[in-house]
């Protein structure tokens, strides 16, 4: 618990000697009329310290066993500002930031030295305001993003004249942008020693580059127009949120990948490979195209699909990359690798990312798989609040630092060591085997992105077709960068239907219209029979780009077109089933209606609801008046469902443009319904009915468990009771559903169904570290309960409603009293009571099975 006692401190109980120790750590640069100032300030002020000059006290963070977390230094924000960004000389001292102030540089204690001996410099340059700092062969490199000095862009900081004092401030680049906070991020030592990295989010434009691994035929590649919802960035195109190679001088400038929303902190691993951890739009949330906080690898010359409002590009289309992990809702900051950290070998491999506006530290462990990497991920550290900016590994000491601060929020500066008895020698786990084989085959190709070679077709064309997607990324990447002539037959003439689909991908995206015809001829060659779902969703991927990159279909094409597709839909897959009905609305097939409104109505999640009205609201052929109906019925239900800021203005979008697809007569008829009010209740999804069963514990059902999952169960019900009792609203399950409770996609791998039916039975009993919430106890004697999501200066904003992104309450911290862990569940119990018992074993079999429909669960005895 955090007590009253730590926002205000009483004067009286301040000893002249504290005061000292405090005035001499806290103000060491100071002329002496501001440290008479400040000294006055400590011992007379009737609120010595207030709230918004405390440091999330130590004893508040949690972490894991056997670490230890020291607070070395309260950053007075009112003289210092508030840090977020650091990096480490080549002294052991760390240099830090302010988000819109000059830059310090820290000496810390040695360790189990008074964090009174923190040693904090200021450094005297006109430049600061960095969101990003690497130490670099004696120079600073910054990212800055912010106007208070020589604008944004990359700078280069000197030491001229060897006296340990920086003096020589150079601009390399400058950024065109608009002012904000998804500009520039990280700058990152690259790992030849000769280079930076630069990480940059999707408020600021590609600069000039003098190479470029990216093929630059970039476009939105929308079948349909999309909706904007409140339109934040709306004129902003691809490409955005890009990462660059840079060389020290500056001059040149390589672009490595984009597509990237607003990706933060970023690394090296041992390998070389580099890792970003970006961010979606928080405004999206409990929408079909929100995309959780995600860790990818940088993959040279890809494209990881970000666009503006309902356009962003799902992870199956092969035109984009997918990410190495999802981790939940959040806000990226800063990240590193353990190396260096006299820590056990787990966490010296781990990959830390800084969750800003949860106040979470995630160590993520990363595995080898295939071509590129898996992931799962564990809270490392986290307090509310604790809004983490960037940390760094110091190899001197062995030593994690970490700030806090950002928005003009209390700062602070931390230190995190290791107490157990565990070995902390390292244990580098090199690359071997046929893992080992395909990341070399990845680099190999690679090695052609960015220019012409005359090698590049023969080396990459027989990998087009390989069963690793990275690896066939990376093959049509490197035929990208070659002369078009000189493999456009060959593409048109692949036999192989794997290898053909990458191969005329690559056609379409860099072809001309005159290929139109050939390239849906082949297109139409490839036969469904034999490919697996990803092929499937590929080539249907391309149809869609062939339309429009290359020309719309003709008559006859739209045609053949929907013979091809229709009997795929509605398909078991969500996505492949969503990317069906939007090209069937666009061909204008006249049965798409009939098949989607009953799933507009009737599927298990608001997402995918949202999903196909999206895409129906633009359609026009196949309306009758009881579809009409039925259709604009949903927006009654749909004006009960909750997302996040954006989420009602997505649904206003979808129904005005369904609206305009109106005749007056049809407006006429449909009056009634058009201006009916939504109904004062909570939603439901899916056709199923339900009404109260029984108040069911574990004893009821662990009986029947294992013999009830021993196969026959029912996988369309078990999704549909998913739905049905509301887990979609909170949890993420295979790419869909909300984000604000833990995405339960693993849950096969972390329970086993007794386990699994007492978390769902019995929230409360053991509350999930990473999404429990806290009480927040205020001086009027008011209770609040929730989860922090954000701050801003000295206010939190808590989400107190779990099913509702956008409930949110705004707390003054000089308001609160304590805040302490609840010990309720934000998840509501009772939620399996409306189920029979058949219903809560297809349920829990759906989730054991990682929704796979051939799983054995669902094989009919």
């Amino acid at each position: 618990m955090i007590p009253a006692a730590f926002f205000v401190l009483s004067a009286v109980n301040l000893t002249f000697d504290c005061a000292c120790s405090v005035f001499s750590n806290r103000v060491p640069s100071q002329p002496p009329v501001m440290k008479v100032r400040y000294l006055l300030s400590l011992v007379f002020a009737s609120t010595a310290l207030l709230a918004d000059e405390a440091a999330t006290p130590v004893d508040q963070i949690k972490i894991k066993k056997d670490f230890k977390v020291e607070l070395l230094y309260t950053v007075p924000k009112t003289e210092q500002g508030s840090w977020v960004s650091m990096c480490l000389d080549d002294k052991g001292r760390l240099l830090a930031s302010d988000q819109y102030g000059p830059l310090y540089r820290i000496t810390p204690p040695v360790l189990n030295g008074s964090p009174s001996e923190t040693k904090i410099e200021k450094m005297d340059l006109a430049i600061g305001a960095a969101q990003g700092m690497a130490f670099v062969k004696g120079a600073i490199y910054l990212q800055v993003n912010g106007d208070e000095y020589q604008g944004r862009g990359l700078y280069k900081v000197s030491d001229t004249n060897g006296d340990d004092q920086f003096d020589k401030v150079e601009l390399l680049r400058g950024y065109t942008e608009r002012a904000g906070e998804h500009g520039p991020h990280y700058v990152v030592a690259g790992p030849d020693g000769e280079s930076v990295y630069v990480v940059v989010g999707n408020q600021t434009p590609l600069t000039e580059f003098t190479q470029n691994r990216v093929p630059a035929v970039w476009q939105e590649d929308i079948l349909l127009p999309r909706i904007y919802g409140r339109g934040f960035m709306k004129d902003a195109q691809a490409p955005r949120g890009w990462v660059a190679k840079v060389s020290l001088d500056g001059k040149q400038w390589e672009l490595i990948t984009t597509g990237f929303r607003n990706e933060y902190g970023a690394d090296f691993n041992r390998e070389g490979d580099l890792f970003t951890y970006d961010a979606d739009m928080e405004w999206d949330m409990s929408l079909p195209w929100y995309r959780p906080t995600r860790v990818c690898q940088v993959l040279s010359g890809s494209e990881f699909g970000w666009r503006n409002g309902s356009a962003k590009w799902p992870v199956r289309w092969e035109d984009s990359v997918p990410p190495v992990k999802d981790i939940g809702p959040g806000s990226p900051t800063g990240t590193k690798f353990g190396y260096g950290a006299k820590f056990p070998a787990k966490y010296q491999e781990a990959f830390f990312i800084n969750d800003w506006s949860y106040g979470k530290m995630y160590a993520v462990h990363l595995k080898p798989d295939g071509a590129g990497y898996s992931a799962d991920f564990e809270e490392f550290l986290s307090a509310q609040p604790l809004p983490l900016t960037d940390l760094v590994i110091n190899p001197q000491d062995g030593a994690m630092y970490f700030a806090i601060g950002g928005r003009k929020t209390q700062s602070g500066l931390y230190r995190v060591t290791y107490t157990g008895s565990e070995s902390t020698a390292p244990a580098p786990q090199p690359l071997e085997g046929e893992v080992k084989k395909l990341h070399d085959l990845r680099r190999s190709l690679e090695a052609y992105h960015g220019a012409a070679n005359e090698k590049a077709v023969a080396v990459a064309w027989p990998h087009l077709g390989h069963a690793d997607r990275l690896i066939r990324n990376a093959a049509r990447i490197a035929i990208e960068h070659q002369p078009v002539a000189s493999w456009k037959d060959k593409a048109l003439g692949e036999k192989e239907p794997r290898a053909a689909l990458t191969a005329l991908m690559a056609l379409i995206r860099h072809g001309a219209k005159e290929d139109q015809s050939a390239v849906i001829a082949a297109l139409d060659q490839i036969s469904l029979e034999g490919l697996d779902l990803l092929s499937q969703i590929t080539l249907l991927r391309n149809y869609t780009l062939a339309f429009l990159r290359l020309g719309e279909p003709t008559a006859e094409q739209k045609k053949s077109t929907i013979a091809r597709f229709a009997p795929l839909f509605p398909h078991k897959d969500v996505g492949f089933s969503q990317d069906l009905c939007e090209m069937l609305v666009y061909l204008g097939d006249e049965g798409v209606v009939a098949k989607t409104v009953p799933l507009v109505n009737g599927a298990p999640s608001q997402e995918e609801q949202i999903g196909y009205a999206k895409s129906l609201r633009l359609a026009k052929a196949g309306w009758t008046p009881e579809l009409r109906e039925q259709f604009f019925k949903w927006f009654q239900r749909a004006a009960t469902y909750t997302g996040g800021a954006s989420f009602g203005l997505f649904i206003e979008d979808i129904k005005r443009d369904s609206l305009a697809g109106l005749t007056d007569a049809e407006k006429l008829v449909l009056q009634a319904i058009l201006e009916a009010k939504p109904e004062a209740k909570a939603p439901t999804f899916g056709a199923k009915q339900l009404g109260y069963v029984k108040n069911w514990t574990v004893a009821d059902l662990e009986k029947v468990l294992h013999v009830g999952l021993e196969g026959g169960r029912n996988f369309e019900n078990g999704r549909n009771s998913f739905g049905a009792v509301g887990c979609f609203g909170c949890h993420r399950f295979n790419f869909e559903g909300g984000a604000v409770g833990p995405d339960l996609t693993s849950v096969s791998g972390k329970f086993g169904p007794k386990d699994l039916l007492e978390s769902i039975i019995e929230p409360s009993k053991e509350i999930s570290d990473q999404y429990g919430s806290m009480d927040f106890k205020m001086k009027d004697g008011k209770l609040i309960v929730g989860r922090i999501m954000n701050l801003k200066e000295d206010t939190l904003m808590v989400n107190i409603n779990m099913l509702d992104p956008n409930a949110i309450q705004s707390i003054k911290r000089s308001d609160i009293a304590s805040i302490e862990p609840s010990k309720v569940s934000m998840m509501p119990a009772g939620l399996v009571n409306m189920l029979q018992e058949d219903d809560i074993l297809d349920l829990l079999a759906y989730l054991l099975s990682k929704g796979d429909p051939k799983h054995p669960y669902f094989r009919t005895k």
